[in-house]
């Protein structure tokens, strides 16, 4: 979850946001080096005195400048198509989780056994445990093994939210009508936080995403005992 004075990304916790912050620093390093380019060339053009009264055309430095951009942008884009496609993989998920967004909590539904389903609404942060997250907790977390293939597939019953969880590179809109799908691998233990990142309404801050991540034999036995 995001901390005070953190200006990075959230720490990954799975295999995707790792390639996201990997992208996300190539791009940053190639911008990096454009501003300096950029304003080191602006700035000498400010202080020096150089004048040249017979220039009419340069079509080498415009040839040029015309070409380093484009090669740059080829640079920034193969990547992210890459990246792009692995986002869309989906490889033999091993369970499917199926989230509905309503004004204002989430119901989920895992479709690969009988009769779990629950609302997920945010905990009253006055009335609860002080050792709970203020408007991050939740009173039934979504409850899943790690280290496994996951389908998501996200809907709405009444308007359009979106279901984003930052350290697991997840953010796909919920929309009323429509069944979106998108996949998780998380790779190690934990209770990762989301919210709602579409503004659905008045309590839009106030629906939270709650996801413990446990090993595949927990949550056997998480299934057994709801069931």
């Amino acid at each position: 979850m995001a901390t005070w004075s953190n200006f990075n990304l959230q720490n990954s916790a799975s295999p995707l946001m790792e390639q996201i912050i990997f992208f996300h620093d190539h791009t940053l390093i190639i911008l990096i080096m454009i501003t300096i380019l950029v304003g080191y060339l602006m700035i000498n053009l400010f202080f020096n005195k150089y004048i040249n009264r017979f220039l009419l055309e340069g079509q080498m430095i415009e040839l040029i400048w015309t070409i380093i951009p484009t090669i740059t942008l080829i640079f920034i884009a193969l990547p992210s198509l890459r990246l792009l496609y692995l986002l869309d993989e989906l490889n033999n998920p091993l369970i499917t989780l199926k989230s509905i967004g309503h004004q204002w909590y989430w119901s989920y539904e895992y479709s690969d056994f009988n009769n779990i389903e629950f609302d997920s609404y945010m905990i009253n942060y006055e009335k609860s445990n002080i050792n709970n997250f203020r408007l991050l907790d939740v009173d039934n977390r979504i409850i899943l093994p790690m280290n496994n293939q996951i389908r998501i597939m996200v809907t709405a019953t009444d308007v359009i939210h979106s279901w984003t969880i930052p350290s697991l590179g997840v953010k796909i809109d919920a929309n009323p009508g429509r069944l979106n799908q998108t996949n998780l691998f998380i790779n190690r233990p934990g209770i990762f936080f989301g919210q709602c990142s579409e503004i659905c309404g008045a309590n839009h801050s106030f629906m939270p995403i709650m996801i413990e991540s446990i090993s595949i034999k927990n949550f056997i036995n998480w299934i057994n005992n709801y069931s």
